[in-house]
């Protein structure tokens, strides 16, 4: 990854000091970082993912001031413990504050700045990513979900994120093609003892999906799942299982707000995503119990395939997820609220009751969460902890 560089350096005869240091220094955060920070102009500042200011000395306040509305904002001042950097940085900072304008100075030892300049790089890259994301809603949402329909147009003004509709009969039609190309995916399927017959059928509407997919240019597909059952007579399970370890986020139920959330968590984390319902919660002991009928086929160590648990027809899988470090996520539709919380996966479960996929968590906050202020029923599972990332996330927005 490039990180750009916009070096505000004074023309003073210390000026020269400075930069035998701080180049040096920009070398030795990128062997930190594993990044390349490349210096850059104003010409130029729009090809990188993220841009940071070095205020290389002393003197730099009105050079910084008279090239600062064409920098991106929000701000971030790069530091050195040498040269009036960092005071330099104080007073630039302190006039951004004045005129409500976001910014943050980076200072500090050399781990801690390369951890920031990370965090920060990791954030600003999925910002980046969903600037301009296409996602489709296939059908609408499934009946229940009251509370999850997003204002497409809204979308586009608030988010930059274009929403659009492919009807269930389009859908259908590809599904009649009976046409899917074979990946390593489909293969794993096929290799697990199951009815064939019965797979065959499951990958035909992963097949319709990807064209679709395609067809549009998406990054991302919800589908009115349920719908299938009657019609088709089989699941959407194995599709989504398959389209979201390709990289193409799709998620069940047409649920737009669990799409667009499962998007923000894969990008921020690099991980697979798991979308799940709470099924059972004890709020004294801050533990919750999640199930759906599918996940990424590259999420689980180990996977077998079943029935569809609501109807008992089609390919479902119960994966066995890691035990160990999780981060739960959900995020409105329109992006204007979220929840994160890190947490541990206790175990994997077997139950007869629940859909497919079961895993009981132990949450590092509040359960209560879930009962008082829950936003929607499908939440975001990845494995590692990433709630300070997504708060950082959203703080820049």
């Amino acid at each position: 990854m490039k990180i750009g560089v916009y070096y505000v350096v004074s023309s003073t005869a210390a000026a020269e000091i400075a930069n035998e240091n701080n180049f040096p220094w920009l070398q030795k955060l990128s062997e930190l970082t594993g990044f390349e920070f490349e210096v850059t102009d104003l010409d130029n500042i729009r090809n990188y993912d993220m841009i940071v200011d070095f205020i290389g000395g002393g003197g730099t306040e009105s050079i910084f001031l008279k090239d600062m509305d064409k920098l991106p904002s929000p701000y971030f001042l790069l530091t050195t413990g040498a040269n009036n950097s960092l005071a330099a940085s104080m007073e630039i900072l302190s006039y951004l504050r004045q005129n409500n304008i976001r910014g943050e100075i980076i200072h500090g030892t050399d781990e801690f700045v390369a951890k920031r300049l990370k965090d920060l790089a990791r954030v600003f890259k999925a910002k980046r990513k969903l600037d301009g994301f296409k996602v489709a809603r296939v059908g609408e949402p499934s009946d229940w979900l009251i509370s999850s329909n997003v204002d497409a147009k809204k979308s586009k003004g608030l988010n930059n994120i274009e929403i659009i509709d492919v009807s269930m009969e389009e859908f259908f039609s590809e599904i009649k093609k009976r046409e899917y190309v074979d990946n390593e995916y489909t293969k794993l399927i096929k290799s697990k003892n199951y009815d064939a017959k019965e797979i065959e059928e499951a990958l035909y509407i992963y097949g319709a999906l990807r064209r679709i997919v395609d067809k549009y240019e998406l990054d991302g597909v919800t589908v009115r799942c349920f719908d299938l059952l009657d019609t088709v007579h089989s699941t959407g399970c194995a599709a989504l299982a398959i389209l979201n370890s390709e990289g193409i986020y799709a998620a069940c139920e047409g649920d737009v707000p669990a799409l667009l959330s499962m998007a923000i968590i894969g990008e921020l984390s690099g991980q697979p995503v798991f979308m799940a319902n709470p099924s059972r919660i004890d709020a004294e002991k801050d533990l919750i119990v999640f199930a759906h009928c599918t996940l990424p086929i590259s999420m689980p160590k180990d996977f077998e395939i079943m029935t569809h648990f609501e109807s008992q027809i089609g390919v479902a899988f119960r994966g066995k997820l890691t035990e160990g470090p999780v981060t739960v996520f959900k995020a409105s539709g329109l992006l204007d609220k979220y929840m994160a919380t890190n947490g541990t996966l206790l175990r994997n479960l077997t139950e007869y009751n629940l859909c497919r996929t079961q895993i009981e968590l132990k949450l590092d906050e509040s359960a209560n969460y879930f009962l008082r202020e829950s936003i929607g029923n499908h939440h975001l599972i990845v494995e590692g902890h990433y709630a300070d990332l997504i708060d950082e996330f959203f703080m820049w927005r």
